[in-house]
């Protein structure tokens, strides 16, 4: 059985030192800057980034796209959390 699209963005936040959510929920802005850390991407807007622009450039920094022009900046999909885990190291444990 494959894993949820929850237990695969509780496996991000784990692999990412982020605690683990008991209900549905996307990424925080800063679960999203935990993961650009992890993925050594420099957010370079003051230390204010937005979430859109962090979305996109974790998509590149993963292969899902090819730059950030072209990267999509909505939530992310089961496929592309999948990408995203296997960055950041994350494990599942069915």
């Amino acid at each position: 059985m494959s894993p949820t699209v929850h237990e695969i963005r509780n496996s991000i936040r784990a692999a990412t030192g982020r605690f683990e959510r008991e209900f549905e929920a996307s990424f925080t802005k800063e679960e999203l800057q935990a993961i650009c850390e992890v993925l050594k991407i420099t957010v370079d807007e003051a230390g204010r980034p937005s979430t859109t622009r962090m979305r996109r450039q974790i998509r590149v920094q993963v292969g899902i796209a090819e730059s950030l022009e072209t990267a999509d900046d909505s939530t992310f999909r089961k496929a592309e959390l999948q990408a995203i885990a296997d960055g950041v190291g994350a494990s599942f444990d069915p």
